[in-house]
């Protein structure tokens, strides 16, 4: 791993909450092939970008902007994050690899077209090997003003020649994986009658929740915005509004589906937990090591978080095709996170392993399989 600082350094480096001495970030990392600090004073910019691998191809994933408590907790959400991305795109089936970005800050008052575009000028410096999109807290059109500093961004505006919102195609993939989970626990790929609770109806959320009405399951939902709830259920009169998110894992559920940031699903959670299958939108929604074999030995099945939530990394990944986007066959990609997560329960059922040991194996055989022929991308 290389750790590249190409302005000012972070903040405060990163520390270990129990010490709090400083940890060498090449230990925190130690998986990654590179970490870049992006810092710019004009426009308050602070970012991280971590590529985790690009053995399949060069490393794709979004920017996330979110107002971190410390440097310390950017660094390792950005490495947790840039290393699921690698998974997910061996696990969809693409040349790519994986990376992920955070802009530490609120957006609501820090971004600004001057920010955007002095961060596109920083990923513009990495020459290709990490590409960007959205991710929580940036949208397309953020993407666009990225874009007039970058070559390689993707999901702009369709207006700009772009995908558009990768939320669309991230929630039918949920989707598709809830039905291979249904279909492996209850024998039939519906989810008509059977009550699914959603946690966090922002980008994605929002979506799925649509899929699952038009299913015929009842829904209930949670999110810290009033606002956002009001929205869904003016839009879909039936579904049911609960309060802070502990109330909703307490509700009796068949589905729950976290679908806000990571580590939804820890010990408290799983104590009250009623659900029989646990599949959402979030990212490293398992809270520590461990808790898969919780779940495991609860008979909860568990559809793992950066195979069902592969659908928006498709969808970008299409824009990145010489012939031109397309939605219709971005779509029909993300049909395929069905067959998958189908693949991984049979597996983990066969081999009497967690899901999320199954899916790690699989997306490891391809990484080292197809890998090998790669090495490190350079342009």
């Amino acid at each position: 791993m290389s750790v590249h600082t190409p302005s000012s350094p972070p903040s405060s480096p990163p520390s270990s909450p129990a010490s709090g001495r400083a940890v060498d970030v090449f230990d925190l990392g130690a998986e990654h092939e590179q970490v870049v600090f992006c810092s710019d004073a004009a426009t308050g910019l602070k970012a991280v970008v971590a590529i985790h691998s690009t053995a399949l191809g060069p490393a794709l994933g979004g920017t996330r902007f979110h107002p971190y408590a410390s440097t310390d907790d950017a660094v390792r959400d950005v490495l947790d994050l840039s290393r699921g991305m690698t998974y997910k795109a061996a696990l969809a089936g693409l040349d790519l690899g994986g990376g992920k970005a955070v802009i530490i800050g609120d957006p609501a008052t820090l971004k600004t077209e001057a920010l955007l575009r002095a961060y596109g000028r920083f990923v513009q410096s990495l020459g290709g090997r990490y590409r960007t999109a959205c991710d929580v807290g940036t949208y397309s059109i953020d993407m666009d003003q990225v874009a007039r500093e970058c070559d390689h961004v993707t999901g702009r505006t369709l207006a700009h020649g772009g995908a558009g919102d990768s939320s669309v195609l991230t929630a039918y993939g949920v989707y598709q994986g809830m039905l291979a989970a249904a279909e492996h626990v209850w024998g039939s790929a519906s989810l008509a009658g059977r009550t699914v609770g959603v946690a966090g109806i922002g980008k994605v959320g929002r979506h799925l929740v649509r899929h699952l009405v038009d299913d015929g399951a009842r829904v209930v939902v949670s999110d810290v915005s009033p606002a956002a709830t009001a929205s869904v259920v003016a839009e879909h009169p039936g579904v049911e509004v609960v309060g802070p998110t502990q109330a909703l894992v307490a509700t009796p559920l068949d589905v729950y589906a976290p679908c806000a940031l990571g580590g939804a699903i820890d010990d408290d959670v799983l104590e009250v937990l009623s659900a029989r299958i646990v599949c959402g939108a979030a990212n490293n929604q398992l809270a520590h090591p461990g808790v898969e074999k919780t779940m495991l030995d609860r008979g909860i099945v568990y559809a793992p978080d950066y195979c069902v939530n592969a659908g928006g990394l498709i969808q970008v990944a299409d824009e990145l095709d010489p012939r031109g986007f397309s939605f219709e066959r971005a779509q029909q990609r993300a049909t395929g996170i069905r067959e998958t997560t189908a693949r991984i329960l049979a597996t983990a059922d066969a081999e009497h392993v967690s899901p999320a040991t199954a899916a790690d194996r699989l997306a490891e055989q391809r990484i080292r399989e197809v890998g090998r022929l790669r090495g490190i991308w350079v342009r």
